[in-house]
């Protein structure tokens, strides 16, 4: 009897948690790719403080050669300045077209950004042959070199941004705007806001302090 009482007892089923929500599970994708993504926007940002903080110490060692006031053409860097943050506005209009899932939007916001990317770039790698004609190279002066090192690895990461947009719009013409290509793309739309940022520290320190 005792036995049969037993089973007749109600059963309790365990209660099943959210993955992610205290269950012990693993955490949403979306949520582990942005956080990884964080974690390599930082650490950019630390490197180019390290070259922001050279700089600032070196910028006074000319070594007898030119310096920013002889050497900085500010219309151009205005220019190249006003592409690079045009080209950070349709990258925000791109990646808001991309969520709302309109992709014929999403690849005119992203030639946009790729032709405004790209004029930067050219402009930029104008100024330096000059400087390297007129013989301001990067080994002329410390002060080239840091120069040359700080503004020479942005414009390194731009290309490699304008690389990415190249395989992502590849992509979203070949798959279309699945979750995957779409959180690739988003992340692709932090990197780029983050390059921004760093341009206006570029700007201000190297060029506006720098130059008459």
């Amino acid at each position: 009897m005792a036995i049969a009482a037993i089973d007749r007892a109600p059963t309790q089923t365990p209660i099943e948690l959210a993955p992610g929500r205290g269950g012990g599970g693993p955490a949403s994708k979306r949520i582990v790719v942005a956080y990884g993504f964080w974690i390599f926007i930082l650490g950019d940002i630390v490197m180019f403080a390290a070259l922001f903080a050279a700089y600032a110490v070196l910028r006074g060692n000319t070594a007898g050669g030119p310096t920013g006031t002889e050497l900085f053409n500010l219309r151009n860097v205005f220019i190249e300045t006003m592409c690079l943050l045009v080209s950070s506005y349709t990258c925000g209009l791109g990646a808001l077209s991309a969520e709302l899932r309109r992709p014929a939007r999403f690849l005119i916001f992203a030639a946009l950004t790729f032709v405004l990317g790209s004029a930067f770039l050219f402009i930029e790698a104008t100024e330096f042959a000059r400087m390297v004609a007129i013989g301001a190279g990067p080994s002329r002066s410390a002060f080239l070199s840091a120069f040359f090192t700080l503004v020479g690895m942005h414009g390194l990461h731009v290309t490699s941004g304008l690389i990415a947009l190249v395989y992502l719009v590849a992509q979203v013409i070949a798959k279309g705007l699945q979750a995957a290509v779409l959180r690739r793309l988003l992340c692709w739309s932090l990197f780029w806001h983050a390059l921004d940022i760093v341009w206006v520290g570029v700007f201000t320190l190297v060029y506006l302090m720098g130059a008459p």
